[in-house]
């Protein structure tokens, strides 16, 4: 039995300046005009003009992810990344999620790598290409729309944690 306890991760809220080391926050502009569509009936905001999926012969592909509720404390065992695409995830409805990130390059095997976000329930993430992640953490299930790289070969590298993080939303 191990007797050290488990490494607590406590998400901070998800900022543009925080999580630039791993992707892109998604959210729309609290201020400011888009540029007008539709014969004005609507405003057009681009977030990301590149979604960086195209390596290796890889395509967008767009998928839903029907998230169950996650418990928290929740225990983080294992991480993955995409080395050759992003993935984005944008939250249909109201629905806030964590996000456990650590920096792309070498795989994060101690807790104290890991860095934890929790979203404001509007936001979505566009993850970099290589950045390590845990896999999606809803905090209240729901529907969450996903865009990755498609490809013939998989591209999803994982690691394990030496020891747990507990992630735990204060």
């Amino acid at each position: 039995m191990n007797d050290v306890a488990p490494h607590m991760l406590v998400p901070q809220p998800l900022t543009p300046r925080a999580f630039e080391p791993y992707g892109t926050v998604l959210a729309g502009p609290s201020s400011g005009a888009g540029r007008p569509i539709n014969g004005g009936n609507a405003e057009r905001f681009d977030l990301v003009d590149d979604l960086q999926l195209g390596a290796d012969g890889g395509r967008p592909m767009l998928a839903l992810f029907r998230a169950q509720a996650r418990h928290f404390p929740h225990a983080v065992t294992e991480m993955e990344r995409h080395a050759l695409g992003s993935q984005t995830f944008v939250p249909l409805g109201e629905r806030r999620f964590v996000i456990v990130v650590a920096p792309a390059g070498e795989a994060p095997v101690e807790p104290g790598m890991l860095q934890a976000f929790i979203t404001d329930g509007h936001q979505g993430v566009v993850l970099a290409p290589g950045t390590w992640h845990h896999a999606l953490l809803a905090v209240g299930a729901g529907d969450f729309v996903v865009i990755e790289r498609a490809a013939a070969a998989v591209d999803c590298d994982v690691c394990w944690l030496r020891e747990p993080a507990r992630v735990v939303i204060a």
